[in-house]
């Protein structure tokens, strides 16, 4: 029996999650408009096999149970309290496979610093305690997820380390509202993603800021945040953050494209079939380079005090010391302690960090002068050369 189609499973699916959430308060409507694009796309240009379908099917009610839930704290006027209260976060953002998750989870290891760990960002709620987490349902449920998608791509964990008590990036809470790249990582949706890239979702980074105030409530650490996404999209972080703190990493995009797309692929055969990887480094060189190029505009339009980069070749070369320039910056203090964790966790090159890309540029159909041709202005800008890795 056909499955119905997705446009009109939009009714269907939000029954479901009330059902499962036990409420039907949404919150601001202003997501259904992303949703409905998402909906049309997956109808009419995904390719998804018949279990991809009912992953994706799957997805989209959790993500709605999820925003319910979400929505029913976030009501609590002490969470709103403990959003306004959010001072100068710090938050990493730059091209995709620019070392940012090492140096995320490298600054993560300072205990004077809170982040946004795996599984309260599937499932928000105030951060409680950590001794009770590794017995915790959703700590549990979480665990499960990520163990799914490493046996179904073995390879996916050395390219991307995730466990349920790490610090993850925001995509979790961006998918809440629909206005989020996963989307695009996962399917074959054009529309969706010229929608997506085209828009200005400062409605979604406002709901960002109250869900970062539900979980750390009157934790007055200093929020450390990363996803690469956020530099596509600036303006919008800084309209709800104001006095972020930007770390900006950077590497050559024939290296970052080979990577990407290789992340990408791995994501994508879980729902679909047929996976292209050179129409999807194509649609990803302009989909980066155009986000790149906002970027620049919108840092054009700000002190640049506000801004830090921080540039692979020198990461890689020396982490601690690119930890040192980043809270010289924004002044902050590297304690005794927070160091010594840092090199401990370091030692292990948990990240993999200086592992080289599985596929060459050229491999994908585009060879590295295009990439380069169409990331010119970047390039010029940042002052960027090959680099070798």
């Amino acid at each position: 029996m056909a499955r119905p189609s997705f446009r009109s499973s939009e009714a269907a699916l939000h029954d479901e999650a009330v059902r499962a959430a036990g409420s039907a308060d949404f919150g601001d409507p202003s997501y259904r408009e992303a949703l409905r694009v998402l909906l049309a796309a997956y109808d009419d240009e995904a390719k998804l096999h018949d279990a991809g379908d009912a992953a994706t099917r799957a997805n989209l009610v959790q993500l709605l149970t999820t925003r319910l839930r979400s929505q029913a704290q976030l009501v609590d006027p002490g969470v709103a309290t403990a959003a306004d209260a959010i001072r100068r976060p710090i938050i990493v953002l730059g091209l995709v496979r620019t070392g940012s998750t090492a140096l995320h989870h490298l600054l993560a290891q300072d205990p004077n610093v809170q982040v946004l760990e795996y599984w309260l960002a599937a499932r928000p709620r105030p951060r409680p305690a950590r001794a009770t987490w590794d017995t915790d349902p959703d700590f549990l449920a979480a665990a499960g997820e990520i163990e799914a998608m490493y046996a179904f791509d073995p390879g996916l964990r050395k390219i991307h380390l995730m466990a349920p008590d790490l610090a993850e990036e925001c995509r979790h809470f961006l998918a809440q509202s629909f206005t989020d790249d996963s989307f695009e990582v996962n399917a074959t949706v054009p529309s969706y993603t010229a929608w997506y890239e085209g828009g200005r979702h400062v409605e979604t980074y406002r709901r960002h800021r109250r869900l970062l105030g539900l979980l750390g409530g009157a934790d007055p650490r200093r929020w450390v945040l990363k996803y690469p996404v956020h530099l596509k999209h600036l303006d919008a972080v800084l309209a709800a953050y104001p006095d972020a703190c930007i770390v900006q990493t950077h590497r050559d995009p024939t290296k970052v494209m080979a990577s990407y797309v290789e992340l990408i692929a791995g994501f994508r055969a879980i729902f679909e079939h047929s996976i292209d990887r050179a129409a999807i480094a194509r649609e990803q060189l302009e989909v980066w380079a155009a986000g790149a190029e906002r970027a620049m505009a919108v840092r054009a339009a700000h002190e640049p005090a506000q801004f830090h980069d921080v540039f692979f070749q020198d990461f890689v070369a020396d982490p601690i010391r690119a930890v040192r320039t980043i809270y010289a910056r924004f002044g902050m203090t590297l304690s005794a302690e927070a160091e010594a964790r840092m090199r401990a966790w370091q030692g292990g090159d948990p990240d993999g960090a200086h592992a080289k890309p599985r596929r060459a540029a050229d491999d994908l159909g585009i060879p590295a002068e295009l990439i380069r041709e169409r990331f010119a202005a970047y390039l010029r800008h940042f002052d960027l050369r090959e680099d070798g890795w």
